[in-house]
């Protein structure tokens, strides 16, 4: 959902056995690396005029990610001009759902590919994606980027 041009409304589901999975606890909401290492969820924003896109990490603890790529995997650095997202998050024994409202900080999104780690209580991870190219998972690869936003939701 959009609910402005420069605001997007991203909201996952995880569904199945969630005590089997491995959920990292409520942290202070913060800016993080690394949380790709455990349970997260992931959005990779194309810039709609270039192969440069954003990528977007949100943690069940709080925790968030944004990076700025030139393109495939090249030129990384920190997103800068982005403002915390508001992070919620609900859990069931069949269900856990998070839902993050991100401020694009001025970027002008074309395709977008969403995905997520999964990570069990005994460490295996699994990989999701819309998407995945042939081979092993990669989610920033321009086969997983096949959802096109919408335009913004006018009042």
């Amino acid at each position: 959902m959009r609910p402005s041009a420069a605001k997007l409304t991203l909201t996952y589901a995880a569904i199945g056995a969630i005590s089997d999975v491995r959920l990292p606890l409520l942290a202070t909401p913060t800016r993080a690396d690394d949380l790709w290492r455990a349970t997260c969820f992931e959005a990779f924003l194309r810039d709609s005029e270039s192969d440069a896109y954003l990528e977007f990490n949100f943690s069940s603890s709080g925790e968030w990610a944004a990076y700025r790529f030139g393109g495939y995997r090249a030129g990384m650095s920190r997103a800068s001009g982005i403002a915390q997202p508001v992070i919620e998050t609900r859990a069931a024994a069949d269900r856990f759902e998070l839902r993050a409202l991100v401020d694009l900080g001025g970027f002008t999104p074309g395709p977008l590919a969403l995905s997520a780690v999964i990570e069990e209580a005994g460490g295996v991870k699994s990989y999701w994606a819309l998407a995945h190219p042939e081979g092993k998972p990669d989610f920033h690869h321009s086969a997983g980027f096949i959802f096109n936003l919408a335009a913004p939701e006018r009042p």
